[in-house]
């Protein structure tokens, strides 16, 4: 019987998993499980240019590279279980399939809000159908630059606000963001880019309800508004919520896995002590040996690549008999974020740092430029505003990844 590798998830993670398995050297046969009907597409723009018009929904679809021509691609199956130490899987039809190895690059899904009222007139931007979805909403009943609709957002974080800028470029009549923290983002940027962020949102005509949540939805069939924990209530004709999301790991419950949050990995991303399954993408919960070596879960672009090389390499070398000869997995994160007219660009890991945010420059305009620190050691950095700011932030890349890779003293 021919050798197979299973890569359960369709998406980015799942993609450079197959890809990254034909460059380690693996003949075998690759099957790739994907429980949307898509091929692998590129998500960030769902928020921003696809969901604006700029960017039509085909062309987000990620071309395949000639390395993956023979990788079987099952669209449509739901993984619902799995026997690791047996090495099957069981499909949401009941079909069970075997494997030698294992991807999980299962990824996240979105999370939802449990209050009252109507669900007709929810959305979350996570997948294709949902952007598309949330499009059609706030076209209608306005047309760009007619009367519009009127948005609130729940949760001001990257997608959140997003979200809100797009909606307001559409033509939206009154877009508010709803949040529990003091500021946007605050948890991920620290204060000082925080307040520069809700600034920027509030001169171009974002709202903002700050210090509150959402306690119910008004309405009979379709959402008409929010009721706030404070007591404000919102009109509503659309309702975008944004407050986070979940690791699909489901299904693999019952092999003594830490499923706490996402798949606990190694520093090779292996799961469980098992070499011939490792995880890749949003739904893996790694240690970075660059930083304090606390294992966490990163969702940002460019980790589905980073953890797939490695990964790839790790199972293959087991599945060949070999050693892979690897370091720790080590990778710089990194993320930019467009909105309204400016951009978000990060390099590192911001959050460790923002206790310590010192000002590295002060950029043409209203760029903003700083540096996060931990033991007074540059952790990250992060620009805010045009082309020159993203640019200085990318100058300090290589200082980063020139850091020791020395454990940090404290744990966030």
């Amino acid at each position: 019987m021919t050798a197979r590798v299973l890569v359960a998830g369709a998406s980015l993670g799942g993609l450079r998993a197959a890809e990254q398995l034909r460059a380690a050297g693996w003949r075998g046969a690759v099957t790739v499980l994907g429980e949307e009907a898509h091929l692998p597409y590129n998500r960030p723009p769902l928020s921003k240019e696809a969901l604006s018009g700029k960017a039509p929904f085909a062309s987000l679809a990620f071309a395949l590279r000639e390395s993956v021509a023979d990788v079987e691609w099952r669209l449509g199956t739901r993984v619902a279980s799995a026997d690791l130490a047996g090495r099957r899987v069981v499909l949401g039809d009941g079909e069970q399939l075997d494997f030698d190895g294992l991807v999980v690059a299962t990824g996240t899904r979105a999370r939802r809000l449990r209050c009252p009222g109507p669900t007709v007139g929810r959305h979350t931007v996570r997948t294709l159908d949902d952007a598309e979805g949330l499009r059609a909403a706030l076209l209608r009943p306005g047309s760009p630059g007619g009367p519009g609709v009127r948005v609130v957002v729940v949760g001001a974080g990257f997608i959140g606000c997003e979200v809100a800028a797009t909606a307001l470029a559409l033509g939206a009549a009154e877009v508010t963001v709803v949040d529990p923290e003091p500021l946007p983002m605050l948890r991920a940027l620290g204060e000082l880019p925080a307040r520069e962020l809700l600034r920027r949102h509030r001169e171009r005509g974002v709202r903002f309800a700050l210090g509150t949540g959402v306690s119910a939805f008004t309405g009979t069939t379709n959402v008409t508004g929010a009721v706030l924990t404070d007591g404000t209530e919102l009109p509503a004709d659309v309702v975008v919520e944004s407050v986070g999301s979940l690791p699909n790991t489901e299904w693999l419950a019952g092999n003594g896995l830490d499923l706490t949050d996402g798949v606990l990995t190694d520093e090779h991303l292996r799961v469980g002590g098992l070499p011939h399954v490792v995880t890749v993408g949003d739904v893996a919960r790694f240690p970075n040996a660059r930083y304090d070596g606390v294992p966490r879960r990163v969702e940002h672009w460019c980790i589905p690549t980073d953890t797939a090389r490695h990964a790839a390499r790790a199972l293959v070398a087991h599945l060949h008999g070999e050693d892979a000869g690897q370091a720790p997995f080590a990778p710089l994160p990194s993320f930019w974020s467009d909105q309204h007219d400016f951009r978000l660009q990060s390099f590192g890991a911001p959050a460790l740092g923002t206790g310590d945010v010192r000002t590295l420059s002060d950029g043409p305009g209203d760029d903003l430029l700083v540096g996060y620190h931990r033991d007074d050691r540059l952790v990250g950095v992060l620009a805010l505003g045009g082309r020159s700011a993203t640019a200085a932030a990318a100058r300090y890349r290589t200082e980063l990844l020139q850091q020791p890779t020395t454990p940090l003293k404290e744990s966030p």
